[in-house]
């Protein structure tokens, strides 16, 4: 049976409802915003579980437009990858439109429709599932909601209520093959998925491809960690990588994975990783050489605006290099100056279609 919008004394029963659960140890439901005593003692009530939520104001009140955004996380906002920028995107999205933002993370795969749920019953006018192995609880929530609008990051779903965001996943392994083929020296380098997902197999497809097409030398080593948050996993499988095969350049597409990847490359000399999807690293970083960004704020800030104006859903939002949705992230110094220039132009034959055809 589909289900509409709660009225105001639905809505505030599915509240207590929510915070009952959450003390049970049940998965989590959206605490108050900060600052408030319920939100402290919901917080110290459920500080051993494993997730969590945490509503921030994204912007002030005087630009608040009574919009609200949920974010459902299957690794942690703090990560230092994929979790960590889809947060920061969701929360630059909605910063200049006054949009409130709520975010539950570490959720368990069984749990993601129930979570959807919880926030579907509050209300909540989008919901932002940050990659497409949430797609089967999307279609599952936004049929028993339908005035609920849903924005699925790396999805291939078009309905009334959702609206798929999909960054180029070609692209994105292009930019990343081609500099991890100029960097390494011991014709060596490596790949790490979370899980088998058609984006994250196009993006290590493209990825051998362009690191061949710049060192024909090159072997790739990959694996799938069957996991967006296991750290250990990470490491142990880029350890391994290291040390058998002596791959010195590495690209993840597998959150908190990544995280891991890169403490197992900070303990060898003259390894190195390429981030995405924000820019993750600096000038003087000694690990990270560069960033593949996606600028995932732009695309969901396309979708608040249709749920604004009413014209949400029915569509995909693409995002590549011809519409500033992909760009090249800070390069480490490490990164000599003529591969830089190099790269630059390999990334601008990406963007006319002319790398490879």
């Amino acid at each position: 049976m589909k289900k509409t919008m709660k009225t105001a004394s639905l809505i505030m029963a599915a509240v207590l409802t929510a915070m009952s659960l959450a003390a049970c140890g049940s998965a989590a439901a959206p605490t108050k915003a900060a600052g408030s005593s319920a939100e402290t003692s919901a917080a110290e009530t459920t500080k051993a579980e494993t997730t969590k939520a945490e509503e921030t104001k994204a912007a002030d009140s005087s630009k608040a437009s009574g919009y609200k955004v949920a974010m459902v996380l299957d690794s942690s906002v703090s990560d230092g990858g994929w979790g960590a920028s889809c947060y920061q995107a969701m929360v630059n999205a909605a910063k200049d439109s006054g949009w409130e933002t709520v975010y539950t993370d570490n959720v368990a795969t069984a749990d993601f429709a129930t979570v959807m749920t919880d926030y579907a019953e509050l209300g909540y006018n989008l919901i932002f599932a940050p990659g497409n192995q949430y797609t089967d609880a999307v279609k599952q929530v936004a049929e028993e909601y339908p005035d609920i609008k849903f924005a699925l990051l790396n999805g291939t779903v078009e309905t009334e209520n959702i609206t798929s965001i999909l960054p180029d996943a070609k692209q994105i392994g292009y930019m990343a093959g081609a500099l991890a083929g100029l960097m390494s020296k011991t014709n060596n380098i490596g790949f790490i998925g979370g899980m088998e997902l058609d984006t994250t197999k196009a993006k290590l497809e493209c990825y051998e491809k362009a690191a061949k097409k710049v060192n024909p030398d090159i072997k790739v080593s990959s694996a799938y960690a069957g996991s967006f948050s296991d750290t250990a996993k990470g490491k142990e499988i880029a350890s391994s990588m290291v040390s058998t095969y002596d791959v010195d350049v590495m690209f993840g597409d597998a959150s908190a994975v990544d995280t891991g990847a890169r403490e197992a490359l900070a303990g060898s000399e003259g390894r190195y990783d390429i981030g995405q999807p924000g820019d993750l690293g600096s000038a003087d970083h000694k690990i990270i050489i560069c960033s593949v960004v996606t600028d995932n704020a732009a695309l969901l800030k396309a979708c608040m605006k249709d749920v604004e104006a009413d014209t949400f859903g029915g569509k995909t939002i693409y995002g590549d290099l011809s519409n500033g949705c992909l760009s090249i992230g800070t390069f480490s110094n490490l990164v000599p100056q003529d591969i830089q220039t190099q790269y630059k132009e390999i990334v601008d034959q990406i963007k006319a279609g002319t790398f490879i055809q």
